[in-house]
């Protein structure tokens, strides 16, 4: 009943990878550098990439359980060849699955349609105010465009707690499960959470839309990521900005405040 997580070094993976193996699964977790890598030590780590396609395959031989990431790497590229995946998943004998997407529905979606998925559709991510940390450690502040528009963030580890029900039992096959966290805050309010947990008096900055684009060019995304990010952030979907009871629902208890993720973090804003 091997369950196979990608991305599991990464937000959501290294928290799912931690709470499947706390509950006694058996855990394969791909990374590029299994030497590198810091998982529990019942945990299986192999070797592998999304650009690779055969290196997955391979990662799913005796696997019962997936996770799989829509996209990956700083440009946000969809998986390739996912119906190649797709196909070796199921003659592998993969019998439950987890798709995280990327803000869409898309191609890897279509091709696991199959396999009956649980799709997990968070909407803004908590841990993407660690993209903050240099600028607060340098200058105390946090420049961003549209950040007076609200969001329900969601911690990574709750969609992890989510995708484990998924991935162990049959409850959730084939919905699509929109996640967000327990409460609307816009850029300042988790700016002040953050000065509670580090005792720092960071400042915010409003950018416009031209100066947030400047900004992402600078950092080293591309054109069509920019147009993306700035356009849900300037227009978010509407079931973004209110919060849901799908974490308590799904694993009886409720989802983590971005006051408590901030707790968790503090030191990366130190």
């Amino acid at each position: 009943m091997t369950i196979l997580v990608t991305g599991a070094a990464g937000n959501v993976g290294r928290h799912l990878v931690e709470q499947l193996a706390a509950a006694g699964h058996p855990v394969r977790a791909l990374t590029r550098d299994p030497a590198k890598a810091r998982f529990p030590e019942v945990v299986e780590a192999v070797e592998g990439d999304f650009a690779d396609t055969a290196s997955l395959e391979r990662a799913l031989d005796g696997a019962t359980g997936l996770h799989l990431m829509t996209a990956f790497g700083p440009k946000n590229e969809t998986v390739p060849h996912s119906a190649q995946l797709a196909s070796a998943a199921l003659e592998a004998g993969v019998k439950r699955v987890t798709l995280l997407w990327n803000g869409y529905r898309g191609p890897v979606e279509e091709a696991f349609a199959a396999l009956n998925p649980t799709e997990l559709q968070p909407g803004e991510f908590m841990s993407n105010a660690l993209t903050w940390a240099e600028e607060i450690k340098a200058e105390g502040v946090v420049r961003e465009a549209f950040g007076h528009i609200g969001h329900a963030p969601v911690h990574e580890g709750d969609i992890a707690a989510v995708a484990a029900v998924a991935l162990t039992t049959d409850d959730l096959a084939g919905q699509r499960l929109p996640l967000t966290g327990p409460e609307v805050l816009n850029l300042p309010d988790q700016i002040g959470a953050i000065n509670d947990a580090t005792g720092r008096d960071v400042r915010f900055e409003a950018l416009n839309e031209d100066e947030g684009r400047l900004r992402m060019q600078a950092l080293g995304y591309d054109e069509p990521t920019i147009d993306y990010v700035l356009g849900w952030r300037a227009d978010p979907p509407a079931w973004t900005q209110r919060p849901s009871d799908t974490v308590e629902r799904v694993t009886g208890r409720p989802a983590r405040t971005f006051a408590e993720w901030a707790r968790e973090h503090a030191d990366a804003f130190r």
